[in-house]
């Protein structure tokens, strides 16, 4: 199931970035959109679930200390990507496109991008995001880290971006997102400021949700274990 996700991943990358758009030429690239950051950081995080799976096997039995503490690290940082990154950041784009898309698409993805990006790709850039992380999450448990570390690397990944869009602003003198020119200072700074309280909540939203999955689920196999416990 990883791999597919993973392959899946690398055939959306590969398609958007053989489109040749006007935006893809000026200053930043493919990486001035957060939709286009986060589908790398999908890739390189199933990439990991798929190189622990292989590290996994390998490893099984074989009783070498080292190969297994390499494989404790590697699982390590494959649980901090879903928390700080993968989940976050994927609900976050699936969630804000399709609310100002559905309020005024011409904010955020003008009808224009139409002759450029077919609609199976528009949807596997900004919808299945969500489902696919949230299918990592309930079949595997991830350790989330501590939370005062998590929320002080979701806020310098959000941060780091924010100041990357003003910088993109202040070289080319146009912003990244269309609905950013229609708005004052004031509501860009409550914008700005409100994004990074969001990415805050859905850290948090990740750490509850993956705490309930896997508590009903320990509870459930205990509930199994009892009657031949007795």
């Amino acid at each position: 199931l990883r791999v597919a996700i993973l392959l899946s991943y690398c055939s959306i990358l590969c398609n958007y970035k053989a489109i040749e758009m006007p935006s893809h030429q000026t200053y930043g690239g493919s990486w001035k959109f957060l939709t286009f950051i986060d589908l790398v950081i999908q890739a390189v995080f199933f990439g990991i679930c798929v190189l622990t799976d292989l590290s996994s096997l390998l490893t099984r039995g074989s009783g070498n200390q080292e190969q297994e503490r390499q494989l404790k690290k590697l699982i390590s940082l494959r649980d901090w990507m879903l928390a700080v990154l993968a989940f976050p950041v994927g609900v976050f784009v699936v969630a804000v496109f399709w609310i100002i898309y559905a309020y005024d698409r011409e904010m955020i993805y003008p009808k224009l991008l139409d002759n450029f990006i077919p609609g199976w790709l528009n949807h596997g850039m900004h919808t299945t995001v969500l489902p696919f992380i949230l299918i990592e999450m309930r079949t595997s448990h991830h350790q989330y880290p501590s939370r005062s570390s998590g929320l002080t690397a979701i806020c310098t990944f959000s941060v780091g971006y924010i100041l990357w869009v003003c910088w993109v602003h202040h070289v080319t003198g146009m912003w990244v997102y269309p609905f950013l020119e229609h708005i004052g200072p004031g509501a860009r700074i409550i914008f700005f400021g409100s994004t990074t309280i969001l990415m805050n909540f859905l850290y948090l939203l990740g750490e509850v949700l993956n705490n309930y999955i896997w508590d009903t689920q320990r509870s459930m196999e205990e509930e199994k274990e009892k009657p031949k416990l007795e």
